[in-house]
């Protein structure tokens, strides 16, 4: 393969986030394949041999599926505890492993377990970002995983998809590369005739007619294509390429070769609030907006006042992050909010001059600052 046909995103990229699934790295029965491993750290250390090497971070699923075949389970359990339970002896086996075969180069590796309250709170990014930068200078190899011992809710982050893509935006990296057990994007189900693998994707309307949900799926993890094109979406709004393809061609697409999808960038790199608040937060209710309001917002860059708010749902204070719905229920938007929910019914509607008239000068704000707002798609 000539160097004109090499992808220019993957070698300018200095720093590289590469994802990999459950099911590229542990038997269909559960537990470590240990030469899927050592494949992987092979490509992985010899990036990382290159005279110009990037600095690489490894997101990596597996332990819950790592710790199915020692404790004893056939399958994935359906219950949060036992998942838990899982992921408790699964990881221990996971990171062991790693250290094992990163050892055969001489790198040693640093274990980051993060949940999605660690994404969203902003202090724990900020101390997240400090570690992970930190390894990397010390030229060890960041393994970083969800925390599925101690999630509830989050254990089912989307396989660790979603939150690649979030330390991609996290460490600054240049590329996030997604390897999983299919080799690309499909315009349909890999598995039926017919279907051709796109090579790439410039933005939503290449997607226009492809069945992701149908274009595979992993096996003994918990995400598929709908989860890792999400995780695309993400990454490369803020500014991120993103190549998408199996884990046995890691050492190509991590070359630069034209293995798997190319996502390209699609917007700027965004500030670390406004992703967090997008992606990252879980709204704790919502505001039903009028349609004037919605206008004002989405399209006006403004800031929600109580004039526009029509209804008020679920229990939150002042500061938690709420939807914002138009009147035909969508979600436009997602903020910050103002006041508790105990507080806003009365202020439905009304103007902030009336209301600091009759309840005080702290009533003359907005519901939800414009710098505390993001507008999501419709």
């Amino acid at each position: 393969m000539s160097e004109d046909s090499l992808r220019e995103e993957v070698l300018t990229a200095r720093r590289i986030v590469v994802k990999v699934g459950s099911s590229s790295l542990t038997t269909a029965a559960g537990g470590l394949d240990a030469d899927r491993v050592d494949a992987l750290v092979d490509a992985l250390a010899k990036v990382r041999s290159r005279p110009d090497a990037p600095e690489v971070v490894l997101v990596s699923s597996g332990a819950i599926a790592a710790g199915l075949a020692p404790l004893g389970l056939d399958q994935r359990p359906k219950d949060l505890a036992r998942q838990q339970a899982a992921a408790s002896v699964g990881q221990g086996l996971l990171v062991a492993r790693y250290t094992a075969s990163f050892a055969r180069y001489g790198i040693r590796v640093g274990q980051v377990l993060l949940t999605a309250e660690d994404a969203s709170r902003r202090a724990h990014y900020r101390n997240a970002y400090r570690t992970l930068d930190q390894l990397l200078a010390m030229g060890a190899m960041p393994i970083v995983n969800e925390n599925d011992t101690v999630a509830t809710a989050e254990i089912k982050f989307g396989d660790n998809d979603r939150l690649a893509a979030l330390v991609a935006h996290l460490v600054r990296a240049d590329l996030l590369v997604l390897l999983s057990d299919v080799d690309g994007l499909y315009d349909g189900d890999p598995a039926r005739p017919g279907t051709s693998r796109i090579d790439q994707v410039s933005g939503p309307h290449d997607l226009d007619g492809v069945e992701i949900g149908s274009a595979g799926k992993a096996g003994v993890g918990t995400g598929g294509m709908v989860t890792k094109v999400e995780a695309a979406r993400i990454a490369t709004g803020a500014g991120i390429p993103v190549v998408l393809t199996a884990a046995s061609q890691a050492a190509d697409a991590l070359a630069g070769r034209r293995t798997g999808t190319l996502f390209l960038r699609t917007g700027s790199r965004t500030s670390d609030r406004m992703l967090w608040l997008a992606h990252a937060s879980s709204p704790r209710g919502a505001l039903h907006l009028d349609a004037g309001a919605v206008t004002a917002v989405v399209s006006g860059g403004a800031s929600l006042l109580p004039a526009g708010v029509t209804k008020v749902d679920g229990e939150f204070t002042a500061g938690d992050p709420v939807d914002l719905l138009a009147e035909n229920g969508h979600i436009v938007a997602r903020g910050l909010v103002n006041f508790d929910a105990r507080e806003l019914p009365r202020l439905l509607g009304r103007s902030t001059r009336d209301l600091a008239q009759e309840f005080g000068a702290a009533y003359e704000r907005e519901v939800v600052h414009r710098d505390d707002l993001v507008v999501l798609r419709g």
